[in-house]
C-alpha cells in the first residue's frame, strides 16, 4: 500500500466501525471524533473490508460478517463505516446483528491497495497478496491474511480462489480469466 496508518488513525477507524454498528443498533445517527485535516490516511480514497469474528463459549473466535469493496471514491474512513454496517447487518450468509451481540465481536479492517494485474500466478507471495478473479461473469476475492489463517501453500491459495468464485479449481490460468493481486494494511481490535 502506498500509505501507512498510524497507531492514533488506526484507533480512530476501529471507533468508527463499532459506533458505526452501535448505533444502528440503537437507532440513532453515528457520534464520530472530528478529525479534518489531521489524518490524511483517513481522508485518503481506498477500497476496504470489515470482518467481524464473534467470540463463542470456551474462547473460539468465528466468523460472524465479512464485507467490502475492492475500490472506493469515499475516504478510508467512510468506506469503513459503511462496510461496517455491511458486515454487521447486510451479509447474506449470516442473520442481522442483535442487540448485544455486538460486545462479543471483535473488528478487523483490511484497507486495501489498488488492485494489479497478476500475470503470473506464480509470482503470487502467500500472506502478502491478496486475490481477486473474475472468469465468466463470475467473481471471488481472498484478503492476504486468509491463506495464513487457513495454512494454505500457494497451489491450495490458487486453487481456493476458484472455489470462491464458484469455478473449478485451476481456472485462474484460462484464457479468458483476469488474476489481480492487492496488498492491505490490516489491524483490529482482538
Amino acid at each position: 500500500m502506498h500509505f501507512t496508518i498510524s497507531e492514533e488513525e488506526r484507533r480512530i477507524v476501529l471507533a468508527d466501525a463499532r459506533e458505526s454498528i452501535v448505533s444502528r443498533l440503537e437507532g440513532r445517527e453515528g457520534r464520530y471524533q472530528e478529525t479534518a485535516g489531521k489524518h490524511p490516511a483517513l481522508e485518503t480514497p481506498c477500497g476496504a473490508f470489515v470482518t467481524l469474528h464473534k467470540t463463542e463459549a470456551g474462547g473460539k473466535r468465528v466468523l460472524r460478517g465479512c464485507i467490502g469493496r475492492m475500490t472506493a471514491s469515499l475516504p478510508l474512513r467512510e468506506t469503513v463505516r459503511v462496510m461496517a454496517r455491511e458486515a454487521a447487518f447486510g451479509d447474506p450468509r449470516f442473520p442481522p446483528l442483535r442487540q448485544g451481540e455486538a460486545e462479543q465481536c471483535g473488528i478487523e479492517i483490511s484497507a486495501l491497495s489498488p488492485m494489479s494485474a497478476c500475470p503470473d500466478p506464480r509470482q503470487v507471495r502467500v500472506g502478502i497478496h491478496g486475490l481477486y478473479l473474475i472468469r465468466g461473469g463470475r467473481a471471488g476475492v481472498l484478503l492476504p491474511q486468509v491463506p495464513l489463517e487457513q495454512g494454505w501453500d500457494l497451489d491450495q491459495y490458487l486453487d481456493y480462489i476458484c472455489v470462491k468464485a464458484g469455478l473449478p479449481a485451476g481456472s485462474y490460468g484460462a484464457a479468458d480469466a483476469a488474476l489481480y493481486t492487492f496488498t492491505a494494511v490490516v489491524f483490529g481490535e482482538q
